[in-house]
C-alpha cells in the first residue's frame, strides 16, 4: 500500500510487540517464549502482560508501518512485504536482531476467525528462515528494515500458501541481548486473507453473494460550551476538519465511496447534530476556553461546506444529539432529555439541508435494554441499528422485529460483529501498556477487518447481510481507510458482494422476532449513575426555572431562548462519548453546572451601603432586587430567621426584564438595635436565585413586649406609690387616736423627733 508509512507516521501509529524476561525453558533454538500481540491490536502499541511471579523486561519495539499485498489475488504480486523499524526500548545492547514471517493453518469456519480476531491463534505451522535485519542495536537506537517472502513455492523463506483461506501470519523477531542468550524479542500477530493463490485460477463469484451496507459515522465528543457568544472547551476540532485531520480524512473517505462505482449505493451516512452545531458555530468567530480566539474558522466552512455538497440526495442517519447514551437516560428516567436527543434530526435538515432517516437511530454501542426500547417507541421511533451482541441467540443477519407492549412494533438492522469489531480493535477494557484506553482515540490497522469482510463475501456463499459499521470516532489513518474502501469496491466489482442501501434493507419484512440482551460489559460502560443522578437533579432546577420566567413582549426574548442551550449542555455531560470515561462525563457536567448557576445568578438582591433605619415596629425592609435577564421572572423574598424579627406573609414578585424594582418586605420588629438580616431570593418552586445578601438594620423602635413590659412596670410603680400613700395616712390617723389630751384640756406640745 503506497504513501501508507507517511500516512502512519503523521497519525502516530506504533505496531508495537515487547518481549518478556521472566524465566522459561528455551524453545526454537533458544529462545524465551513471548506471547504475541493479538490480531486485533496491529498497528497499535501494547505491552505483553507477564505471568504471575515473573519480572517483565522490554527490549524491542517493532514498528509495522506497511505491509503489501492486503488480500491475496491471483492477478497480485507473489510475495509479502512488510517494512518498518526497531527500536531499543531496553537498558542494554542487543545483537543479531533477525525476522521472520510464520503461518498457521487457513481458519475454515466463522468461529475460528472470530477466535483469531480475539486472541492470536496457532501461527507457528510453516516456519521459515529468519533474515537478518541489523547484526547491533544499541540503547534507544532505532534502524528500518524491509523483508519480503515467497507466498508460494518451497524456498527457504517461503510461506508455502497453496490454497485459498484467511491466514494466520506472525511476526517474530529474534535476537542476543547483553549478558543473555538468544530470545524473542517480538511477536505480532495478524491475518491474511488469500481469496486466490498468485498466478491461479481466479475464484468464482458465489451465486448468491453477500448484501453489503457501509454505514460512515461522522461524530466527536462534545465540544461546544456555548453558541452565543461561541465558546469551545478546546481548539482540537480545527485541526480535525482541516487537511490532515481525523475528520477530514473521514469526509474524504466518504467522497471516495461514492464516487462512481458500485458502492456508492450501499453508504449511508451517519453524523451527530452536536457536531454539526458545533462546526457551523466556529464558521463564524469562536473562542476557546482559557486561550482566546479560536483558529478553525476556515477549515470549519470548507469542511462543512463539502459536506453538505456530498449528502445532498444522499442516505443520511441522524444519531443522538450529543451522541447521547440512551441507556443511561433512560435508567435515569430522564425521558425528557432522551427525547431532546432524538430532536437532532431537526439540526441535521437544517444545517445540511436534508431530511434524515426519519424514525431511525443507531444508539451508541449498537445496544439497547427494554427499558430504553420501550421509552424510544413512545418518542417515535419505528426503526433501529443494532448491534449483533444486543440480539444475542437470534441465528441469521436480516432485519429483526421487536414487540413492544402497548406500542407497535420495531424493525432493526443488525450490525455485522466480526467485520466491526475488528474495525475497533481491541476490547476497550483490555489494558494497553498498563492504561485503559477508549479505542477510539488511538489508530488501528484494517487488516484484520480486510480478513473478516474477504472471508464473508469469499468464502461464504449464504446471500447473507454485511453490514459494516467503524467505530463512532474512527481514529484509522487515511491510508487504513483508503485501504478499506479499495478492497471493498473490489468485492463488490468483482461479483462477491452486491451493495444494498440502508433504506432498501429496512424494507425488507423482517426475518424473526428477537429479544434484546443487554451486554453486561455495555452496562459497565455507561454513563455512571452518580453523574446522572447530578444531571437529573440540574434538570429539575431548569423545569422550575422555565416555570418561574415569562415572555416581556413580542420582541423580547423566550424563557426557551435561555434554557435551551442549558438543556442541552445537559444533554452533552450524558453523551456516549463519555462510556468508559467517568472524567470526561464530570468535567462536561462541570460546564453545564456552571452555566445553570451563573443564569440563577442573574437575579439577586442588592445589599446597600448604610444600615437600614426601622423607626418603629411595623416598619417594613426597603429592598433592591436587580434582574440582569432579558425576560420576566417571579420571585419571593425570603428572610431567614433572625432573632427579634418576625416575617410577615410576603407575595410572589414579579421582576421587569433587565429591570430593578424596590420592594418592601413586611416585617415585625420586636428588639431594637443593630443586627444583620440574611435574605435570598427563590421561584415560586422554591430554586434558589443569586447568592444571599446580608443587610445591617438599626431599629430604634420598641416592639411590642417592650411596651408591655413597660406598662407593667409603670402599673407597678402606680400600684406602689399609692400603698406607700395609704399605709402613712392610715398610720398617721392611728396616732392621733392613741395619744390622750391632759386635764386643762390643753394637748401637749409635740415632741420634736430628735427629743
Amino acid at each position: 500500500m503506497k504513501r501508507l508509512l507517511s500516512a502512519l507516521a503523521a497519525a502516530g501509529i506504533l505496531l508495537v510487540a515487547t518481549a518478556s524476561a521472566a524465566p522459561a525453558a528455551p524453545v526454537d533454538g533458544g529462545r524465551l517464549p513471548v506471547r504475541p500481540a493479538p490480531a486485533t491490536q496491529v498497528w497499535a502499541t501494547r505491552a505483553l502482560s507477564s505471568q504471575p511471579d515473573q519480572q517483565s523486561q522490554v527490549w524491542l519495539r517493532l514498528d509495522v508501518e506497511e505491509m503489501t499485498p492486503r488480500v491475496v489475488t491471483s492477478d497480485g504480486p507473489d510475495s509479502i512485504t512488510i517494512s518498518g523499524k526497531v527500536v531499543n526500548v531496553g537498558d542494554r545492547l542487543l545483537e543479531d536482531i533477525e525476522l521472520r514471517l510464520e503461518r498457521g493453518d487457513p481458519l475454515t469456519g466463522e468461529d475460528d476467525v472470530r477466535k483469531a480476531l480475539r486472541e492470536p491463534t496457532d501461527a507457528e505451522v510453516v516456519q521459515p528462515n529468519f533474515t537478518p535485519v541489523t547484526d547491533r542495536l544499541e540503547r534507544n537506537e532505532s534502524k528500518p528494515f524491509r523483508l519480503t517472502v515467497p507466498l508460494g513455492g518451497t524456498g527457504p523463506t517461503s510461506l508455502r500458501i497453496t490454497e485459498p483461506g484467511i491466514y494466520p501470519i506472525l511476526a517474530n523477531i529474534n535476537g542476543v541481548p547483553d549478558f543473555g542468550g538468544r530470545a524473542r524479542l517480538a511477536a505480532l500477530s495478524t491475518l491474511l486473507p488469500v481469496l486466490a493463490v498468485p498466478g491461479g485460477q481466479a475464484p468464482t463469484p458465489p451465486a448468491n453473494p453477500a448484501r453489503l451496507t457501509l454505514l460512515w459515522p461522522l461524530a466527536d465528543r462534545p465540544r461546544l460550551v456555548s453558541t452565543n457568544p461561541t465558546v469551545l472547551t478546546d481548539d482540537e476540532l480545527a485541526g480535525s476538519v482541516s487537511m490532515g485531520g481525523r475528520l477530514y480524512g473521514l469526509l474524504m473517505a466518504y467522497e471516495s465511496a461514492l464516487a462512481a462505482g458500485p458502492l456508492s449505493g450501499g453508504v449511508c451516512l451517519a453524523v451527530d447534530p452536536d457536531l454539526l452545531r458545533t462546526v457551523e458555530a466556529m464558521t463564524r468567530d469562536y473562542e476557546v476556553r482559557g486561550q482566546g480566539a479560536g483558529k478553525g474558522r476556515s477549515g470549519a466552512d470548507l469542511w462543512l461546506t463539502r459536506l453538505r455538497l456530498l449528502a445532498a440526495g444522499r442516505c443520511v442517519i441522524a444519531l443522538p444529539d450529543a451522541d447521547a447514551d440512551l441507556v443511561a437516560l433512560s435508567r435515569a428516567r430522564l425521558t425528557d432529555l432522551g427525547k431532546l436527543a432524538l430532536d437532532g434530526a431537526e439540526v441535521v435538515r437544517q444545517v445540511l439541508g436534508v431530511q434524515p432517516t426519519q424514525g431511525l437511530t443507531w444508539p451508541e454501542d449498537g445496544v439497547l435494554d427494554q427499558q430504553a426500547l420501550s421509552d424510544l417507541t413512545g418518542q417515535g421511533v419505528t426503526s433501529l441499528v443494532l448491534d449483533q451482541s444486543a440480539v444475542a441467540g437470534t441465528p441469521g443477519t436480516g432485519p429483526i422485529r421487536f414487540d413492544v407492549a402497548e406500542r407497535a412494533p420495531v424493525t432493526a438492522v443488525r450490525i455485522d460483529g466480526m467485520v466491526s469489531d475488528a474495525l475497533q480493535g481491541a476490547a476497550t477494557a483490555r489494558p494497553v501498556a498498563g492504561v485503559t484506553t477508549p479505542s477510539e482515540t488511538r489508530p488501528v490497522s484494517v487488516q484484520n477487518a480486510l480478513a473478516a469482510l474477504t472471508f464473508r463475501a469469499g468464502f461464504q456463499s449464504t446471500g447473507q447481510n454485511v453490514v459494516i459499521a467503524p467505530p463512532r470516532r474512527w481514529n484509522a489513518p487515511t491510508g487504513e481507510v483508503d485501504t478499506l474502501l479499495q478492497t471493498t469496491k473490489s468485492l463488490v466489482a468483482g461479483g462477491f458482494a452486491t451493495a444494498v442501501g440502508l433504506p432498501s434493507l429496512l424494507a425488507s419484512p423482517p426475518e424473526q422476532t428477537a429479544a434484546l440482551s443487554y451486554p453486561v460489559e455495555s452496562g459497565a460502560r455507561e454513563v455512571p449513575p452518580s453523574v446522572t443522578a447530578t444531571v437529573s437533579e440540574s434538570w429539575r432546577q431548569l423545569q422550575q426555572l422555565t416555570e418561574a420566567m415569562s415572555q416581556q413582549d413580542a420582541e423580547s426574548a423566550d424563557p426557551g431562548d435561555l434554557i435551551d442551550p442549558l438543556r442541552m449542555s445537559l444533554l452533552r455531560a450524558v453523551s456516549g462519548a463519555w462510556r468508559g470515561n467517568e472524567d470526561g462525563a464530570r468535567a462536561a457536567l462541570a460546564v453545564g453546572r456552571e452555566q445553570i448557576d451563573g443564569l440563577q445568578g442573574q437575579v439577586t438582591v442588592t445589599e446597600p451601603n448604610s444600615p437600614i433605619l426601622l423607626g418603629s415596629g411595623d416598619s417594613p425592609i426597603p429592598l433592591s432586587i436587580k434582574n440582569r435577564l432579558d425576560v420576566r421572572v417571579t420571585v419571593r423574598i425570603v428572610i431567614e430567621d433572625t432573632p427579634g424579627i418576625v416575617v410577615k406573609d410576603s407575595t410572589d414578585i414579579e421582576l421587569p426584564a433587565r429591570g430593578d424594582r424596590l420592594v418592601r418586605v413586611p416585617v415585625e420588629v420586636l428588639r431594637s438595635g443593630r443586627f444583620p438580616v440574611h435574605v435570598r431570593l427563590v421561584t415560586t418552586s422554591g430554586v434558589e436565585l443569586g447568592e444571599r445578601a446580608r443587610l445591617e438594620v438599626s431599629s430604634s423602635a420598641y416592639g411590642t413586649i417592650t411596651v408591655v413590659i413597660t406598662c407593667l412596670a409603670g402599673a407597678a410603680l402606680v400600684l406602689l406609690s399609692a400603698r406607700r400613700i395609704y399605709r402613712r395616712v392610715r398610720a398617721a390617723r392611728a396616732a392621733a387616736v392613741e395619744v390622750p389630751d391632759d386635764a386643762s384640756g390643753v394637748k401637749p406640745p409635740e415632741r420634736s423627733s430628735t427629743s
